[in-house]
C-alpha cells in the first residue's frame, strides 16, 4: 500500500504537465504563427516601399509604435479585468436570486452599452467626464460587460440541480457549493465571455484615440488623416495582431483552468 501511495502522485502531477503540454505545443498553433506571419509581410512590405518620408519616419519609427502598442495593450486589458470584477459578481447575484425580473433589469442595462455604438459611448462619456485615459476604461467597461455578465448567468443556470441539492445533502455551505461546485463548473463558459471581452475591447480601444486616450488608434488616425497608407496598413495590421494574440492567450487560458471531465 505504501509503495502505491508513492507512486500515485507523481503519476498525476506527470498527467496534468502532459495534458498543458498537450493543449500549448499542439492544439494551437495555428494562431501565432498567422500573427508572425503578418508581422513579417508587414516589415517586407515597408522594407520594399524604400526610403520613407518624414511623416511616415515619425509614425513608424520603433519607439513610436511600442509606445502605440503598450497604451493599447495595458487599456485593452484594464478594462477586461475590470468587467470580470464587476460582471462575474453581478451575474451569481443574479443567478442566485433566480429572478427573472431582476435579471432582465441588468442584462438589459448592460446590453445598452453593448447596443449603443462604440464611438457614440466614448465621445458621450468624454462630454461628460472629461478625455482621457479613465474616460476611455469607462466606455471600454460599459461596451463589454454583457457577455461576462451572460455568461456567469448562463454558466451557473445550466448546472444540474440535483448536484447542488447532493452538495447540500452532505452539508455543504452556500458559499462553499458556490466556490467548491458551482463556480469550477461555470468556469468554461464564463472565460469564454471573457474572451469574447478581451477581443471587443481590443477593437474598440483603436477608437479611444479621439480622447485623447492613445493606443494603436493614434497611428491608424495620422495615416487616414495624411494619406499615407503604409501607416495605416501597419496600425490596422498590428491591431489585428493583438485582438488575435490576446483571444489565442484567452484560449490557452479556458484550456488550463477548465475544470478536468468538464
Amino acid at each position: 500500500m505504501s509503495l502505491q501511495a508513492t507512486t500515485s502522485v507523481p503519476t498525476t502531477s506527470i498527467q496534468l504537465i502532459d495534458r498543458r503540454k498537450k493543449i500549448i505545443n499542439i492544439k494551437r498553433l495555428g494562431t501565432p504563427l498567422l500573427v508572425f506571419a503578418s508581422l513579417g509581410a508587414l516589415l517586407l512590405f515597408l522594407y520594399l516601399r524604400g526610403e520613407p518620408d518624414q511623416i511616415e519616419a515619425f509614425a513608424l519609427n520603433w519607439e513610436y509604435q511600442i509606445a502605440r502598442v503598450d497604451e493599447h495593450i495595458r487599456l485593452s486589458l484594464a478594462a477586461a479585468l475590470l468587467v470580470a470584477v464587476l460582471a462575474i459578481p453581478l451575474g451569481i447575484v443574479v443567478a442566485r436570486t433566480g429572478s427573472l425580473w431582476l435579471k432582465g433589469l441588468i442584462t438589459g442595462l448592460a446590453n445598452v452599452g453593448q447596443a449603443t455604438p462604440a464611438v457614440g459611448v466614448i465621445i458621450l462619456l468624454a462630454l461628460i467626464l472629461g478625455i482621457g485615459w479613465q474616460t476611455a476604461i469607462i466606455a471600454l467597461v460599459l461596451y463589454g460587460m454583457l457577455p461576462v455578465l451572460r455568461n456567469t448567468i448562463a454558466g451557473l443556470g445550466q448546472i444540474d440541480p440535483f448536484i447542488i441539492e447532493s452538495a447540500k445533502g452532505m452539508g455543504m455551505t452556500r458559499n462553499r457549493i458556490l466556490f467548491r461546485i458551482e463556480l469550477p463548473l461555470a468556469v468554461p463558459v464564463i472565460l469564454a465571455g471573457f474572451r469574447t471581452t478581451l477581443v471587443f475591447s481590443v477593437g474598440v480601444a483603436t477608437i479611444a484615440t479621439f480622447i485623447n486616450a492613445g493606443g494603436m488608434g493614434e497611428t491608424i488616425v495620422v495615416g487616414l488623416k495624411l494619406s499615407r497608407p503604409a501607416v495605416l496598413l501597419t496600425g490596422a495590421v498590428v491591431v489585428s495582431c493583438i485582438a488575435l494574440m490576446m483571444d489565442w492567450l484567452a484560449g490557452l487560458a479556458e484550456d488550463l483552468l477548465r475544470p478536468k471531465g468538464v
